[in-house]
């Protein structure tokens, strides 16, 4: 389906041409047209200024070419009037007997109402989460994941086939630490001599990786080399990450290991290119990227004195690898971390020969724990943080994908411990679900009494029905621009709105009562409606990567969350 004002904006479009066509108007290039709801709600459902927009190109005056354009507008099901408002607006109403009929259309779509085609036969890839694997996933590191399994989610709504990519850091001097460390405390625990790394991760998981590791292979590691240890907590933490993820649904395609680019020779490749092309020079020992050459600042590092790569290299080699795969959108979630180093990665798959204009980048700022007014610092190698399994078992997985995303991703966010605990009106997550749950409740109770909805006549909807529906159907324009801005938060801010307006008339319109007696044709109407209600925030909530109940459960009230804290 597709979002209404771009189903107006079509009919104005037609207008326009048919009057040129007729000499009513002018020739001239139609403008991008823009249909919005109007300021006032009683001036109509969308308005549209094109009569301002284009009057100096028509020559005529505002009022008499909204006219004009009236006249001339096609028959359309959707449209029930068009009525002209100074100084020249033109204000539409959706048609009762269509809107009402949406219902049907709702059921007739099941889990894919909404669903568009504009992506179909494109491919995106989604890059997201992509921690360095030394440490449990911590609260602070799943708000991009959660941005970015909705983005992939909301693609794949307008016909996308979708990759979900999950850069897996196993390269790097971070990979070398991690490795001392756990060597370290592992032989610690044979009582064997040791020195742990000065900027070591101190975490209680390292020690439960050493244990692991005694009661595995006992002394038979003790001589092991470094790169051993390395391999070995990588692998432990990478498949302890992947299960923490799968909590809170999010499931990757791919996992692109970052050592496969020095395996295949791609970061060798990146270097031979940029110094084929002169955008690769050495200076003080150093090997740099002439990035003032496209635009940037500054030359970058690239290769360090040490001969160690900076993340910029293989960073570049990665999306070379993502552009040759031959997506039509890449979109990469990043934490603030990355604000300066994104568009430098860009300029160097520029410097190339690529065109990096399909790249999406949405930033993300950093998450803080708020319980009882009070905020908490977090550090993986401090080990000093609260994990995400910790905070799932808290508030469960639905609140912490809600709450992830409910804010504009390059705002600072807090996590407000006590309101996910909340379970009342007052958790957006509990209003969004009670209000699928209710719905359930409704059809449970009707199946009970032998209610049906069959045949229903849609036209005994009143005015609170049919506006819920009209707001309903503003879901595809809410999906588009969520991805054409990549603000995935807007799905959350308007499942949220739907559930404000949807509670009153769950409380008002009935179709079981034992107050009063509702007629049978008005019972059937409304519990076709319930239906379609159930479905659409089904939808909204699998959107948002969340479950959609049938009833609502209560959680046991848990202990506050502590946060891992150990000494070297």
């Amino acid at each position: 389906m597709k979002p209404l004002p771009i189903a107006f904006a079509a009919l104005v479009h037609q207008a326009l041409q048919d009057a040129q066509a007729d000499g009513s108007l002018p020739v001239f290039p139609i403008p991008e047209l823009k249909i919005e709801p109007p300021k006032r709600p009683e001036h109509g459902d969308y308005a549209s200024a094109v009569a301002l927009q284009v009057q100096r190109l028509a020559g005529k005056p505002p009022m008499q070419i909204a006219e004009i354009v009236r006249a001339h507008l096609p028959d359309a099901p959707f449209l029930g009037s068009a009525e002209i408002a100074p100084p020249g607006f033109l204000n539409f109403r959706l048609d009762r007997a269509w809107l009402a009929a949406q219902v049907d259309y709702i059921l007739t779509a099941g889990e894919r109402v909404f669903q568009q085609e504009d992506g179909a036969g494109k491919r995106a890839q989604v890059e997201y989460v992509s921690a360095n694997p030394t440490g449990p996933l911590s609260v602070h590191r799943i708000r991009g994941g959660v941005i970015g399994d909705t983005i992939a989610n909301l693609l794949e709504a307008v016909g996308y086939t979708v990759t979900r990519e999950y850069y897996y850091n196993n390269a790097g001097q971070q990979m070398n630490v991690l490795g001392a460390s756990v060597q370290a405390r592992y032989l610690e625990m044979l009582g064997l001599p040791n020195t742990f790394p000065e900027n070591g991760y101190k975490g209680q998981y390292i020690r439960m990786i050493a244990a692991t590791l005694a009661a595995i292979y006992g002394d038979s590691l003790r001589d092991a080399p470094v790169e051993r240890f390395r391999q070995l907590a990588s692998e432990s933490i990478f498949y302890r990450l992947k299960s923490s993820l799968r909590r809170i649904n999010i499931v990757h395609d791919v996992f692109f290991r970052e050592d496969s680019l020095y395996e295949d020779g791609s970061v060798e490749e990146t270097i031979a290119a940029l110094r084929a092309r002169g955008l690769a020079y050495e200076r003080d020992g150093a090997l740099w990227f002439k990035s003032t050459a496209l635009g940037d600042e500054k030359d970058r590092v690239i290769v360090k004195r040490s001969g160690e790569p900076t993340y910029r290299l293989p960073d570049i080699a990665y999306h070379r690898n993502k552009l040759e795969r031959g997506f039509d959108l890449i979109v990469n979630v990043f934490g603030a971390d990355h604000a300066a180093t994104a568009p430098q990665v860009l300029l160097g798959v520029k410097a190339l020969g690529y065109d990096p204009s399909c790249v999406r980048t949405v930033i993300h700022q950093m998450v803080e724990l708020v319980e009882g007014g009070e905020a908490r610092r977090m550090s993986t190698r401090r080990g000093d943080f609260v994990e995400l399994d910790e905070l799932i078992d808290e508030v469960g997985a639905d609140a912490v994908r809600y709450f992830m995303l409910a804010q504009s991703p390059d705002t600072a966010m807090s996590f407000d411990l006590d309101l996910a605990r909340a379970q009342g009106d007052e958790n957006p997550v509990y209003r969004i679900q009670s209000a699928h749950v209710r719905c359930a409740g409704i059809l449970r109770r009707a199946a009970e009494r032998g209610l049906s909805d069959q045949n229903a006549d849609l036209s005994l909807l009143g005015e609170a029905e049919l506006a819920l529906l009209k707001k309903m159907l503003e879901t595809p324009e809410v999906i588009n621009r969520a991805i054409a801005e990549m603000q995935p938060q807007a799905i959350a801010i308007f499942a949220l709105d739907l559930a404000g307006m949807f509670h009153p008339i769950y409380d008002r319109v009935r179709v079981i009562s034992d107050q009063e007696e509702i007629p049978a044709p008005m019972a059937a109407a409304r519990l076709r409606f319930y239906k379609a209600a159930k479905i659409v925030f089904a939808r909204l909530l699998k959107l948002m990567g969340m479950s959609a109940p049938e009833e609502m459960e209560r959680r046991a009230r848990a202990e506050p969350l502590s946060a891992e804290s150990e000494s070297a």
